[in-house]
């Protein structure tokens, strides 16, 4: 597709890629704990990689454009080294005495995108859990990496993005195989998944479609479906005779040129995965990303259950033609699928927010996956292949994009001593994975093996710091204890944690013998909703609020009705001002003391709710009254919702969580009042499980059908 890029920020990407927007980064560089790299390890050997970045403002119009593939090989000991690399920029060109980016990688004149023969060096981290961070020798900043299996060949794959440098990035990296593909190997049926970018979101496009290279060189007809701009209507473009050859193990595919090509005109280069079952790439001479899976064949049952890592880019032109505005987003993180069910998790960076925020997500799947056909679930089409291992999903349009998830590399259950699972940090409500970071305040769920010599719970409201001969710390501080059992352990992270600690330590001792150490990213807020399965879906632990009194649960049988007031029941809502000592219950008589980044002016507060996709009034976001570990919002329900279960959605200032659900009644409007006393509330409301009785719609259909959503929120996948 021809690109025609908009020059009201031509300047923007010299200072962005100079490291000016560095205070949006996390200061992995400020005092306190290193990350962990006792993963270094799983990043060994020759890599084929490619990365596009692209400068877009607030209207989804991208000033700038800049795409790197080539090769990146990895030590095993935090080093690694890019050769051969290529660097295709859209303003190659002088700015304020500014060289642009492709002058980094250039070892001659900056006129035209050179390749450089001269390897750059540079750093990474990785934990043992396949998630760390590389520094990036173009922009200086932290391209965060997560390491994922290739089918059943270990750590063979990986994904990534920064996230936090003012602009948005996608990364994908699979190692060199031995011996390396061959024209021979390029065979059978493949889906094929693509985002390209456009100057204005109106040029913007995505693609979907199969192709089947014959092992000669020869993919024979190919038609390429997909959607440009605003458009709702799938466009084709069809080629015929397309070939491909090899060169060092990389697939050229070369499509007719012509000024009329909807999607591809000329060469798309493709790089694979080590068992040749996935494939990345694109145009050298463009900025799009495109993947691919081999497909299964159809009655394979694609085993899609586990933890997978994740990264993805989005452009939302829903309302481009009435606001002249299209959100776009990159991200990464993680999810958990099993059942038909998903658990996920997105650090994403929107350039229309102040910062990047984690965001926390359900979504369902059909079960079982058979073979590699696609799968629509309204918004997104998604392939699944690799045994289930790998799922690729391009939007629909209006909602434009691209995702890939890849099973995440495999840890060890156990080490024969005391073991802390490195992606076993869980937020004890939502369950959202790891890769969300951690904030004070938040109540754990920490995963191992002999954690513990037996299950003991807290003998009271004080939440002890050491409980059945069991010590946890979190950045050298005894975090306080909720339960422990051999297998998991329930802990609160210490108000004391430094603010400006970007990472904390968790070790634990049983008894005097310690674990492993594990890291985690830190944030303000990691918002999560207790639910009543205790398992982050379904029907939140909400409880009806009138002015004489509090309870029962809001369920289907005895729902909220609009204008009531309700209790909402979560955990990562930062730290309270004034502070209170760990793992005391919070004061029986609150006041806008002791909340969580609340003003007195609803419109100005940092912590926000939406319910049915409608903003809710929050009168108060803090600690629950006479409750440990347990943080409370009361809000009103908003007239005007559909009777049934409604979606509510927590937001603070750089997490959103929209995993649950609340039902509402068709009742009029009620005015009541807030009340703020003591509520007794069942501690057993964090443990209780149930079966689900319905299947959960994706966060990212939410959003994509037009609900009003925050404004740091638009364009969420």
């Amino acid at each position: 597709m021809r690109q025609k890029w908009a020059s009201k920020l031509a300047q923007r990407l010299t200072l962005v890629f100079l490291g000016l927007f560095a205070a949006t980064a996390l200061p992995l560089a400020a005092q306190g704990p290193a990350f962990d790299n006792s993963g270094n390890g799983l990043l060994t050997g020759s890599f084929y990689f490619r990365e596009v970045f692209y400068v877009a403002d607030s209207s989804g119009d991208i000033s700038q454009a800049v795409t790197l593939f080539g090769n990146i090989s990895f030590d095993g000991n935090g080093n690694f080294s890019m050769a051969n690399v290529s660097v295709n920029d859209s303003n190659v060109v002088q700015q304020d005495g500014i060289l642009s980016l492709s002058c980094y990688l250039s070892t001659s004149s900056c006129t035209t995108n050179p390749v450089t023969s001269t390897p750059v060096a540079g750093t990474y981290v990785m934990s043992a859990g396949g998630y760390g961070y590389l520094i990036n020798p173009i922009t200086g900043d932290h391209t965060f990496l997560l390491v994922g299996n290739s089918g059943s060949i270990a750590n063979g794959v990986i994904t990534g993005s920064t996230t936090e440098g003012g602009y948005n990035d996608m990364f994908i990296a699979g190692k060199n195989s031995s011996p390396l593909p061959t024209t021979g190997t390029f065979n059978g049926s493949w889906t094929m998944a693509g985002f390209l970018p456009g100057g204005t979101p109106a040029t913007a496009a995505n693609v979907f479609f199969t192709m089947n290279p014959n092992g000669a060189g020869s993919l024979g007809t190919v038609s390429v479906s997909g959607y440009i701009g605003t458009s709702t209507t799938p466009q084709v473009q069809t080629s015929n005779s397309v070939p491909y050859t090899f060169s060092s193990g990389a697939a050229v595919v070369t499509f007719p040129n012509s000024n009329t090509a909807l999607y591809f005109a000329g060469p798309e280069y493709f790089y694979f995965s080590p068992d040749n079952n996935f494939a990345f790439g694109g145009s050298p001479n463009s900025y799009d990303m495109v993947v691919g899976i081999r497909n299964d064949p159809g009655s394979t049952v694609e085993n899609f259950s586990g933890l997978y890592f994740q990264n993805g880019v989005d452009q939302n032109t829903s309302t481009f033609a009435t606001t002249g505005i299209a959100g776009f987003d990159s991200y990464y993180g993680s999810l958990k699928a099993g059942g038909g069910n998903i658990i996920g998790e997105q650090r994403l960076d929107s350039l229309a927010n102040a910062n990047s925020y984690a965001s926390s997500f359900s979504d369902v799947y059909p079960v079982p996956v058979v073979g590699s056909t696609a799968i629509t679930d309204g918004s997104t089409q998604y392939a699944y292949g690799d045994g289930g291992t790998i799922r690729i999903g391009a939007g629909i349009g209006p909602f434009l994009g691209l995702t890939v998830a890849v099973q995440a590399t495999t840890v060890p259950t156990t080490n024969g001593g005391v073991y802390l699972n490195p992606q076993g940090v869980l937020n004890a409500a939502s369950n959202a994975p790891f890769t969300a970071g951690i904030s004070n305040g938040e109540l754990l769920l920490l995963y191992g093996s002999n954690l513990a010599q037996s299950p003991v719970g807290a003998p009271g409201p004080n939440f002890p710091t050491t409980l059945g001969g069991v010590q946890v710390l979190i950045n050298g501080m005894a975090s306080p204890l909720y339960y422990v059992t051999p297998g998991v352990i329930a802990t609160i992270v210490p108000y004391e944690n430094p603010a400006n600690y970007a990472v904390a330590t968790i070790q634990v001792f049983n008894n005097g013998v310690s674990s492993n150490v594990v890291t985690e990213f830190t944030t303000k807020t990691s918002a999560g909703m207790f639910t009543l399965a205790a398992d982050g879906l379904g029907d939140g632990a909400i409880l009806h609020n009138t002015p004489t009194s509090q309870g029962p649960y809001v369920t289907t049988a005895n729902p909220a009705q609009p204008g009531e007031y309700v209790q909402v029941y979560l955990t990562g809502l930062g730290n309270v001002y004034p502070g209170i000592t760990d793992g005391t219950p919070g004061p029986t008589t609150p006041s806008l003391a002791y909340s969580t980044y609340f003003s007195t002016t609803p419109a100005d507060s940092e912590i926000g709710a939406f319910v049915g996709g409608v903003s809710a009034l929050v009168t108060y976001a803090g600690l629950a009254p006479g409750l440990t570990g347990l943080y409370q919002i009361d809000l009103q329900i908003p007239a005007g919702l559909t009777a049934g279960d409604n979606t509510i959605d927590i937001f603070g200032p750089d997490s959103y969580n929209a995993e649950a659900y609340i039902p509402i009644g068709s009742g009029a409007t009620t005015l009541s009042s807030a009340s703020e006393d003591a509520v007794s509330v069942p501690s057993v409301v964090l443990l209780r499980g149930r079966g689900m009785s319905r299947p959960i719609p994706s966060h990212e259909v939410r959003a994509k059908k037009g609900l009003p959503v925050p404004a740091f929120i638009s364009g969420v996948r």
